[in-house]
């Protein structure tokens, strides 16, 4: 049921209600999606860097 105290919010009022809530988590989401596509290896190498440094017993860099 709607809260008549104050009467109905004006459609401007909803969205900016909206974009209050729900803004936050669209742009977290959108910081880990660009996180994750700018640190992903290129063919592999990151990889191959950590085996060949398990290999030889050197910590990792």
């Amino acid at each position: 049921m709607t809260v008549l105290h104050m009467g109905s919010l004006h459609p401007v009022e909803q969205l900016l209600t909206l974009v209050l809530a729900f803004g936050p988590f669209v742009v977290l989401g959108g910081v880990i999606w660009w996180r994750r596509r700018t640190e992903e290896p290129v063919d592999g190498r990151e990889d191959q860097r950590q085996d060949q440094a398990e290999d030889a017993g050197q910590p990792d860099r």
